[in-house]
């Protein structure tokens, strides 16, 4: 039951936002650059999120058919986004702006969900050990750093940061902790379960927020899985059981403000892999990178405004749906609420398009975008394909009649009344 609400919404957006923002070059420069504390503290003296407008946010995931929105609290460099009471090094004591709580806040006024991000790793804390993903790993010192580090110390502290987060913004919806990493690599040990406690942090999380999603990157199953920057080509099982799922996704590569970073998605493609994941009853959160001053670049702003308008015309076809059990054709995918099929179509076929094993279970058919009617006819197997007859297809195939000019939308969607069973 605690699923249904995130099964309805298919949408959301992924917000990080942090230092990094004002580097401007990824939100792993720190561990890229093989940044010290020192070389990272001009982003904290220069942090000045102006610009950061929790309730434009709110909005513009709204508008974009978006039900929930997911803000990284704390990312790797241990950079706090609220006034957290283990450290000083946070959005508070930079700027006076617990930017949390603004969040939260213009989120409940929009009637969103609210989700947060939370790293388990912090390269800023001084008893988080030095390993293969650490910025420092690489000193000629390294393994000398370690001498005296303990991370039961900073277990305590992650504990305690998680503690706050769901006990003083009132109903948390979800929380995505980000990441485990227990192999071994270039002679310097991961981070497993064990080193988060992980058994013990989700046991406070249903204590604390009995109701709250927990994704699954503590290292143990929780609640859902979250495939990253890929796109799974069927609907994922484990064991044989149906695997809730959400897969995230960029606009360009990068979690964070990346300046330089021209290799952005298009419109129509982020949708197609939206409907993609809804049709393999799959969710997808799409993130964005506000900048150095906290706000959406204009960039990102364009292509959400782009997929807004689809989805204001579109939103049947993901909102509450999920995968169907007929095979689609070779121009697209279907998704599935209720009594309606929709075909999202990712190429336009010529004249017609033929879906086989529906020829006796749909009642009418139209164009989405405008409500308009489309033409049905059965395909007779037994009659040769001549002329401009669509005939050839297997019995049982239904045959929708196209015009020939594609809709002007990033992807036409059909939806088709199914009869009653």
């Amino acid at each position: 039951m605690r699923q249904d609400w995130f099964t309805l919404a298919r949408f959301g957006m992924f917000v990080h936002f942090g230092l990094y923002s004002a580097a401007a070059r990824h939100e792993w420069v720190q561990n890229y650059e093989r940044l010290t504390d020192a070389d990272y503290r001009q982003y904290f003296e220069h942090f000045d999120p102006d610009l950061f407008d929790a309730a434009a946010l709110a909005r513009t995931a709204k508008e974009t058919g978006m039900g929930y929105v997911v803000l990284t609290t704390k990312h790797h460099d241990g950079f706090c986004l609220w006034d957290s009471a283990q450290t000083d090094f946070t959005s508070v004591a930079a700027t006076g702006r617990d930017l949390v709580r603004e969040y939260v806040d213009a989120l409940r006024a929009e009637g969103l969900k609210v989700g947060l991000y939370h790293s388990l790793i912090d390269w800023h804390h001084p008893h988080f050990t030095v390993d293969w993903n650490h910025p420092r790993r690489d000193d000629a010192d390294a393994h000398e750093l370690n001498v005296g580090r303990d991370m039961s110390v900073y277990r305590d502290y992650l504990h305690a940061q998680v503690r706050e987060l769901l006990t003083q913004f009132g109903e948390i919806d979800y929380l995505f902790f980000d990441f485990t990493y227990p192999q071994e690599k270039d002679g310097w040990a991961g981070k497993g379960p064990e080193d988060w406690d992980a058994a013990g942090l989700l046991a406070l999380c249903r204590e604390l927020q009995p109701d709250m999603l927990v994704n699954d990157r503590l290292g143990i199953p929780a609640d859902f899985v979250t495939p990253e920057q890929y796109q799974p080509t069927a609907p994922l099982v484990r064991d044989g059981v149906a695997l809730t799922w959400e897969a995230c996704q960029t606009l360009n590569g990068s979690w964070g403000y990346h300046r330089d970073n021209m290799d952005q998605k298009s419109a129509t493609l982020l949708t197609q892999m939206l409907v993609d994941s809804v049709s393999m009853d799959g969710n997808m959160l799409l993130n964005i990178g506000p900048d150095g001053r906290g706000a959406i670049a204009p960039r990102d702003a364009a292509t959400l405004g782009e997929i807004a308008e689809w989805m204001r015309l579109h939103r049947d076809a993901v909102l509450g749906a999920g995968h169907a059990e007929f095979a689609p054709p070779r121009e697209g995918v279907y998704t599935r609420r209720g009594n309606r099929l929709y075909l999202s179509l990712f190429s336009w076929p010529m004249g017609f398009v033929h879906l086989p094993d529906l020829a006796d279970r749909v009642v009418y058919a139209r164009l989405l975008n405008d409500g308009s009617w489309l033409r049905t006819s059965r395909s007779d197997p037994e009659q040769e394909a001549e002329l401009m007859t669509p005939a050839g297809e297997a019995e049982g195939t239904l045959t929708v009649h196209l015009p020939v000019r594609r809709p002007e939308v990033l992807i036409p969607v059909i939806e088709l009344t199914l009869a009653d069973d």
